[in-house]
């Protein structure tokens, strides 16, 4: 189980109420004012016990010793209608100001689980599949916007409309107000029960969406591969078996809110039947005249409306409130590493790196019960200007350190230092001005390679930007592209091989100037020109630059002032290209191989 569905379990727990004040605390525009809008949504409802008080009026004063007394009605009609239109402009002001504010807190909400998704920990991210990230932003969001949409308004209408209804049976007949309330109650105990089951079926219905579209992402993002490999049918399979979870969790859910829509019509029966028997049975004599009597039938018909609509209302509810919870689940989460309460500014100049008696592991997954240790009281120094290859196997540790110098994670113990300062002090906005992370394959967006250079500098001109392809050497190959740096990219990049994608990402971070470096260069082979520019663009890129590339390509190793051989961990060699060579440790072995390999 990861931390975010540990989160969200405790959110379940809360119960519906507390979740949505929860939820109403994280978008405050939820609850602005609402004060004000119950008030007129309530003006609003005794519109509609008018005329039940007016047919009474009408039957006992305006029709008296057996005539019509016209314009005594007249009067009561024109009345009724003012009043009417009053309570309809009320009610419609109620309608807008709930439908206002829903829409700028869920505006709110939004935006601010788009923001805090992007600032979760790496860790966070690769825990929590990105489709069902996608999810909570998405479909979770859009079932708020449609229960506000009638359901939240339900409710305040049909609440004052029952208050108002309420209070205007007692004013009439308190006996017989209580009798219509008492054969009611047992129908708020069936409702709280259902609502309990479906609770738990909406929170699987949410949870198996979820998981739907993580699968469906997932399987399109990955069509290529499929159909090299001919396994295009056990995708289809298994996004089929998502998808029967998902039919048979909302089915579940389908059948046990079908159960609500007769109870109100039984108990709606129960209750108008209690009402006029026994009205009938105590007669004139209790005080209830034939229009009261009437009027009151009218009364009990508007109170039970409501109720009949709280079973649709409260179906709606559930789902709304299960998506509710999963999107404070995400924002309960801890963001990535913490900010600093009172940061340190980098010192001017170029920038050494030191890592202190590092140690690093990951928390233990679901089918886990250690955690996975990464670094072991690593000590590291990097000087400044210094270009460093980190070289070894994989899970040797070398992206894990790549990662805390960039902290986009915090070691578990010791300390890492940049320019004498412990990162944990370092404002993040400060640390991305000073070093830019080269990730082993590069994000494009599905424009243009100008577009996605100005991704670094929004405000760079195109001066600029062909200063920086000159500054690296690449003018021969943005000749060789049809539009130069106008050429669209494709999604993610698609349009471009991976070692041009990384010559864009190296352009990109030569616009932010940074004074570190990190590299983790694509593990995708190149062809020789490629890997020519690429060298070419990084050697000028690096230099004077504090640089640490993560080399998958033991020729990047060769060229670095530093060669660093990581295992388990664990630095097993450090020095030169050249005094490695002569070692005949483990390093040249590694490189030997590596070099007879591209020979063959």
């Amino acid at each position: 189980m990861t931390f975010t569905d540990d989160i969200t379990e405790g959110l379940r727990r809360r119960g519906a109420v507390d979740t949505i004040r929860a939820g109403i605390a994280e978008a405050p525009a939820l609850g602005r004012g609402l004060a004000v809008t119950f008030l007129l949504a309530l003006i609003g409802a005794a519109g509609r016990v008018t005329i039940p008080v007016v047919m009474q009026q009408a039957i006992d004063n305006g029709l008296a010793d057996g005539g019509v007394r016209v314009g005594y009605i007249t009067r009561l009609c024109v009345v009724a209608g003012v009043v009417v239109l009053f309570a309809a402009v009320s009610q419609r002001m109620a309608v807008f100001r709930l439908g206002s504010a829903a829409e700028e807190g869920l505006y709110g909400l939004r935006v601010r689980l788009f923001d805090h998704i992007h600032r979760l920990s790496l860790a966070d991210h690769n825990e929590e599949r990105r489709g069902a990230l996608v999810a909570r932003v998405t479909s979770d969001i859009e079932t708020l916007t449609m229960f506000f949409a009638w359901g939240g308004l339900a409710w305040m209408l049909d609440l004052s409309l029952m208050f108002v209804v309420a209070c205007a049976m007692l004013a009439y007949d308190w006996v017989l107000a209580l009798v219509a309330f008492a054969v009611v109650a047992p129908l708020i105990v069936v409702l709280r029960l259902v609502q309990k089951r479906l609770v738990r079926a909406y929170d699987g219905v949410r949870t198996n969406n979820a998981g739907m579209l993580s699968l469906m992402t997932e399987t399109v993002s990955g069509v290529e591969t499929l159909q090299a490999y001919g396994a295009v049918e056990p995708a289809l399979l298994r996004v089929q078996d998502a998808t029967a979870r998902r039919s048979k969790t909302s089915i579940r859910a389908g059948i046990i809110g079908a159960f609500l829509f007769p109870s109100g019509e039984v108990f709606s029966v129960f209750t108008v039947t209690a009402v006029v028997g026994i009205g009938v049975a105590r007669g004139e004599g209790a005080g209830l005249s034939a229009g009261a009597l009437v009027g009151f039938m009218f009364l009990t018909y508007r109170f039970l409306e409501p109720i009949a609509e709280f079973t649709e209302v409260i179906d709606q509810t559930q789902t709304a409130v299960a998506g509710l919870r999963r999107v404070l689940g995400i924002l309960d989460t801890p963001i990535g590493p913490p900010p600093p309460t009172d940061p340190v500014k980098l010192p001017n100049g170029r920038l050494g790196i030191a890592l202190n008696e590092v140690s690093f592991y990951y928390a233990p997954r679901e089918d886990e019960t250690s955690p996975t240790n990464v670094l072991s009281n690593l000590t590291l120094i990097i000087p400044p200007s210094q270009h460093v290859a980190l070289v070894g196997e994989s899970g040797s540790g070398k992206t894990t350190i790549a990662r805390l110098i960039a902290r986009l994670a915090d070691p578990t113990s010791g300390r890492v230092v940049i320019g004498g300062v412990n990162l944990k002090h370092v404002a993040n906005d400060d640390l991305r001005r000073r070093l830019t992370v080269v990730p082993q394959e590069p994000f494009l967006f599905a424009e243009s390679i100008a577009y996605n250079l100005r991704f670094a500098d929004p405000l760079a001109s195109d001066e600029q930007l062909q200063r920086a392809v000159g500054e690296l050497g690449l003018e021969e190959w943005i000749a060789t592209l049809p539009d130069g740096l106008d050429t669209q990219v494709g999604q993610r990049g698609q349009a471009l091989s991976a070692g041009e994608r990384q010559m864009v990402a190296l352009l990109r971070a030569s616009l932010v100037n940074p004074d570190v470096l990190i590299l983790d260069e694509a593990t995708s082979s190149v062809d020789a020109l490629t890997e020519v520019r690429l060298a070419r663009a990084l050697r000028k890129l690096s230099k004077g630059r504090t640089t640490i590339s993560i080399a998958h390509r033991l020729s990047t190793a060769a060229r670095a002032d530093r060669v660093i051989l990581l295992a388990d961990g664990q630095v097993v060699e450090d020095g030169s290209h050249e005094e490695l060579m002569v070692r005949r440790g483990q390093y040249s072995v590694m490189y030997e191989s590596w070099l007879a390999a591209t020979r063959t």
